[in-house]
């Protein structure tokens, strides 16, 4: 389940996902649409393209407007239904959007969305998202626009009735309807405990509190040579350029995609169960804004991919809005230059190798990143009374700035 809830919300939004069991028809109806949606989405990157050359807008109205000339001059596109094809214009203008922000407040490179690009027909899997007006629930099944209807998988019931769904398909071609709906926050009861988490490579998160440190569960090292095997094989018959891939190949592909499948599905579980724990122990969190987008183009790009840093903050950030903890980000500068003790900065950066920190002006020594998960805490306004991470009976945790 994923959270969309803002802080401070009584009530917000979450994603239930569930398999789809979809037959042969349905599925060349869902891949038909999906021709049709990846049409407009190239359509609009071509048109965006131009008018970003000529220096002309290109907002939502222009891209409807395009999609209704579209429409009435291509029988095609009539066949399909509007709904998913007017809800991927706003997907692509939001990112248009989000992407042109950025550039134009100057974001650093690795932390910036990138414009959106044409999507192949090879390498794009489906994905179709419905409004309310374009679905229908009865009898247990997926009634969609266009006459398309597919079985769920009901494992859970739905606590109220969703707004819109997404449908779409993984690499191993299972199909899932990922449905929003509306949910009350589930308060848990106080603790009067913050906690700081630092980010790394060597341990996946270091906090406050040594009973929850997150070690590196080398979930992608376990998998390395079995999947190093497949992808031997696809290397092997790989198929030459414009010819089909042989059968070998396809069953050799499909293997490599459940190893990667299992790895994620490994990934989210120990992220989800370490979450629930921090956040059942803990008022106030204090995360490091940090994206680990950077660290791809370092060294140590395998062990921090491998470690799943932007997964786990994920998976804690909605945990701590489902259940209405206090969850604030810290910006990730200078966090491991600091003392967490006198607040003083070291002159230069610590180089990796070096994992003990030692304050130049008050001479304090600990842990490189059990400082840092501290110095979290103190910018977050959390600093805790006691060095156990616990506030005296009745004291009120402070506000974010």
């Amino acid at each position: 389940m994923t959270t969309l809830r803002k802080k401070g919300e009584e009530t917000g939004y979450s994603r239930f996902t569930y398999r789809l069991r979809v037959s042969s028809a349905a599925t060349a109806r869902l891949e038909a649409e999906w021709a049709r949606c990846r049409w407009i989405w190239n359509e609009s990157v071509a048109r965006s393209r131009k008018a970003h050359a000529e220096d002309e807008k290109c907002g939502p109205a222009r891209l409807d407007k395009m999609l209704t000339e579209a429409r009435a001059a291509n029988t095609w596109l009539r066949e399909g239904s509007s709904v998913p094809q007017q809800q991927l214009i706003r997907d692509f203008a939001k990112s248009r959007a989000k992407a042109l922000k950025d550039i134009t407040a100057r974001v650093p490179m690795a932390r910036r969305a990138g414009m959106p690009r044409y999507k192949r027909k090879r390498g794009t899997e489906p994905s179709l998202n419905y409004t309310r007006r374009g679905f229908r629930l009865k009898d247990g099944r997926l009634h969609l626009a266009g006459g398309i209807t597919v079985t769920v998988v009901w494992s859970r019931d739905l606590p109220s009735a969703p707004s819109s769904v997404r449908v779409y398909r993984d690499s191993l071609g299972h199909w899932y309807a990922s449905f929003v709906v509306e949910t009350a926050i589930e308060p848990l009861p106080p603790t009067g405990r913050a906690i700081g988490i630092d980010w790394g490579v060597k341990e996946t998160a270091t906090t406050t509190s040594d009973a929850h440190d997150l070690p590196h569960a080398r979930h992608g090292k376990a998998a390395a040579a079995r999947l190093a095997r497949y992808q031997k094989r696809m290397a092997r018959r790989k198929p030459a350029r414009g010819k089909a891939a042989s059968k070998g190949y396809r069953t050799a592909s499909r293997a490599a995609a459940k190893v990667h499948k299992k790895i994620a599905r490994q990934r989210q579980d120990t992220a989800r169960k370490w979450a629930k724990r921090v956040v059942h122990d803990h008022d106030a969190i204090a995360v490091e804004d940090f994206k680990p987008k950077f660290l791809a183009k370092s060294t140590m790009a395998r062990k921090a991919a491998d470690a799943a840093i932007g997964a786990t903050r994920t998976a804690l950030i909605e945990m701590g809005r489902k259940h209405g903890r206090d969850v604030r980000l810290v910006h990730p500068a200078h966090t491991t230059m600091d003392c967490a003790q006198c607040g003083a900065r070291t002159k230069h950066a610590l180089p990796l190798s070096e994992r003990t920190y030692t304050c130049t002006a008050c001479g304090a020594e600990s842990p490189r990143d059990k400082n840092s998960a501290h110095v979290m805490l103190v910018r977050a306004g959390l600093n805790p009374a006691g060095t156990d991470g616990t506030r005296p009976a009745g004291a009120p945790l402070p506000q974010a700035a």
